[in-house]
């Protein structure tokens, strides 16, 4: 499933962010039954590389402004990126 989300301000980002949320619960709880503990890795799994990847883009590859921007420490992201597989390089200017 691909979502995109187009919000004209942050609080309606935000609430429509929750709402998928809502919806990809909803829909893990029904896939999951059996498996205990999988809906919190699988909506970071679906979330984490997105989101590093704008923050990346943002900051035209630089891992330091990232991991700023973002409230992480530089050797915490590294890690994060080299983990998801993000080409940190197209985004270098």
């Amino acid at each position: 499933m691909i979502t995109i989300l187009i919000a004209d301000n942050k609080l309606k980002a935000k609430e429509e962010l929750e709402k998928m949320l809502v919806r990809v619960v909803e829909l893990e709880d029904s896939l999951f039954n059996e498996k205990k503990g999988v809906l919190y890795k699988a909506i970071i799994e679906a979330v984490e590389k997105p989101l590093l990847e704008q923050v990346l883009e943002r900051t035209g590859g630089n891992q330091l402004k990232a991991a700023q921007l973002l409230g992480l420490n530089r050797n915490t992201l590294h890690a994060k990126i080299k983990r998801i597989g993000i080409n940190v390089e197209k985004w270098k200017t």
